[in-house]
């Protein structure tokens, strides 16, 4: 079987040193907000040049904080493509805002700047929210059009708070995911490129008063002391044992990354005739969070594959506008063209550092297999 990711292999390459380093956090005894998590705060900021960065629980809370730290609440719109995982819409609801849902660009997944531009003035127009928060998500791995978004958001007044939940680490060109924008929000679930060993997640802003805000939120709203309650917040505080195990994988991510984008390159060459290939942003780099094609003949590659014991992954079969908890904010089927023809068409296929050239190559000729002669791009 080919593993659609493979952290076995990874944890085999890191054993002694993660071993290592969770045994200095048992022997010093803090686990939670320890000196293993100063240290991999740090290294987050050297990574990605961001001035502060804000680890936290998990990549949910990591969208929610910052909404809770400008207070974004009850009568705010925050515009979010419906192309994404539940966690983008469902932190904007948690914070008593209301979704504003926007298509994707159909070849990139991310936001399409068109829709949100005119789903800003319907808003304006409409009277009943308030527009604050532009919510773009960095589908995939690669970063949305963040110079777009900043001129955007600088016109409409709003505030940025990114989703790269599947992007830590791509970058547009010298500029890394975590410094393009306002604030950028991460999250370090085990099967994300940079993941630990449960959940985990990160914010990045050069904003040092909302900084220090974020670090307040994290730990219940505290204060000078954690019996000082200057706000409301949530437990949001990562585990030493998380960052420690972070910091570890941290130091081979690049080499991580290289293999990555060697993996997406033989799919592109073997593929690029047969499916329609992932559109890649100009002047950026993917972390290729998940190599994902698309097809009109989604079943039937899916079960040609499967007779292979080649695994695939449909990631988003319902766009958010679509999902049951979410219609009363969207505008029903139709309304989103591009997110549910994607919703349709995609199918992720295995991409992890440690495929080799004869696993990725048996992946293809399951697929030429499965749609039985080469097609058209799409």
């Amino acid at each position: 079987m080919i593993p659609f990711i493979d952290l076995k292999t990874q944890y085999a390459r890191l054993k002694d040193d993660i071993d290592t380093r969770i045994h200095a956090v048992l022997d010093g005894g803090q686990y939670v907000m320890g000196p293993a998590v100063t240290a991999f705060e740090e290294e987050l900021c050297a990574y990605t040049g961001a001035r502060n960065a804000i680890s936290c629980s998990s990549g949910t809370d990591a969208l929610f904080m910052p909404l809770l730290a400008m207070g974004v609440g009850a009568g705010d719109a925050v515009f979010v493509p419906s192309f994404t995982y539940t966690s983008t819409a469902e932190a904007i609801l948690l914070a008593g805002a209301a979704p504003v849902f926007v298509d994707v660009d159909p070849g990139t997944f991310l936001i399409d700047m068109d829709d949100l531009r005119a789903k800003i003035a319907q808003t304006r127009a409409a009277g009943r929210l308030t527009p604050r928060v532009i919510m773009p998500v960095d589908l995939f791995g690669q970063p949305a059009d963040y110079a777009a978004l900043n001129a955007l958001a600088r016109e409409e007044d709003l505030k940025i708070v990114a989703d790269a939940a599947q992007a830590f680490g791509a970058r547009k060109g010298g500029t890394m995911v975590g410094a393009m924008t306002d604030i950028t929000s991460t999250s370090f679930y085990p099967s994300k490129p940079l993941g630990c060993y449960g959940d985990g997640g990160a914010i990045f802003t050069d904003d040092d008063a909302l900084a220090d805000v974020l670090r307040s939120v994290r730990s219940h709203g505290k204060g000078a002391h954690k019996y000082d309650v200057v706000r409301v917040g949530v437990n949001g505080r990562l585990d030493s044992i998380q960052a420690a195990v972070l910091s570890s994988k941290l130091s081979i991510f690049e080499d991580e990354l290289a293999s990555r984008e060697r993996v997406a390159q033989r799919y592109d060459a073997a593929l690029a005739e047969v499916v329609r290939v992932p559109a890649r942003v100009s002047d950026s780099r993917s972390v290729w969070a998940q190599y994902t094609i698309r097809t009109t003949e989604r079943e039937r590659l899916q079960a040609g594959c499967k007779e292979r014991s080649v695994p695939t992954m449909v990631f988003y079969p319902v766009p958010m506008h679509l999902q049951p908890a979410y219609s009363a904010y969207g505008d029903g089927e139709g309304s989103l063209p591009a997110s549910e023809q994607a919703a349709r068409e995609v199918v992720s296929l295995p991409m992890n550092p440690y495929l080799s050239e004869t696993q990725v190559d048996a992946v293809c000729d399951a697929i030429r297999d499965a749609l039985s002669v080469a097609q058209l791009a799409e």
